[in-house]
């Protein structure tokens, strides 16, 4: 007996078949979540592994977030962020939380950023540069805690891409996008300081999950070889 399947001959196809699919159902799923700096190779680490047959991929909903019936919603938070700061982080919480409870097939689902670094690193460096008022920095915060006990978001392991801010911005005015046009170095570095307070030092918001810290800095070429190194530990084993 195993579990509730009843198993008695080894050479019955149909309890082999049947094994087969009870093991199928107990094997665990785990999230894996691609964190870093605006420019640091987060949709390219997504790409290298979309061909792997255990991986599920879940980019950046960036089409969601220019097209909010209509308004262009990323465009507007870069242009006035003291103005839309508010609208834009609610509205990015309830699309990462559509991405912690999308049901993948494959064992592993791989997040391009959490709701965790939404609240850590976005949400609080609105509130640290006075574009969140502190009754809209502490209705976000609400509404993710609320999400966080209610919901299961549960994350393995945290993938921190870790990149000097000079090196992201580069890259940034390289792929020249258009919503990202008018974003300054101040910002990457603040976001840089967020993503080193909260997935390295810990000193104001702990990491639910272990934490894996890849060098961001190389080109394309040597990040290939990182990820092929580092595989089984960024697919928690399910290669």
């Amino acid at each position: 007996m195993i579990g509730g399947l009843s198993w008695q001959h080894t050479d019955d196809v149909d309890g082999l078949n049947e094994l087969k699919q009870f093991c199928n159902t107990r094997k665990k799923k785990f999230t894996v979540s691609v964190e870093g700096n605006i420019g640091c190779g987060k949709s390219t680490l997504l790409s290298y592994f979309e061909s792997c047959s255990t991986v599920e991929p879940l980019k950046e909903p960036v089409e969601q977030w220019t097209n909010v019936q209509g308004h262009n919603a990323l465009d507007l938070l870069y242009k006035d962020p003291a103005r839309w700061s508010f609208s834009f982080n609610n509205y990015a919480m309830l699309t990462r939380l559509q991405m912690h409870k999308y049901v993948t097939v494959k064992p592993v689902k791989m997040l391009e950023r959490s709701l965790y670094s939404t609240r850590y690193v976005f949400v609080q460096n609105g509130f640290n540069n006075n574009i969140l008022t502190g009754l809209e920095y502490a209705v976000l915060t609400e509404w993710f805690e609320h999400l966080v006990a209610s919901q299961n978001i549960n994350v393995d392991l945290f993938v921190y891409l870790r990149a000097p801010p000079e090196v992201c911005y580069e890259r940034i005015k390289m792929r020249n996008r258009k919503e990202e046009s008018t974003v300054p170095l101040q910002f990457i570095e603040e976001l840089h300081e967020l993503h080193e307070d909260w997935l390295i030092e810990q000193n104001h918001f702990k990491v639910p999950g272990p934490v894996l810290v890849l060098d961001a800095t190389h080109e394309l070429p040597e990040m290939k070889q990182l990820y092929e190194e580092n595989k089984q530990r960024i697919l928690c084993g399910c290669t």
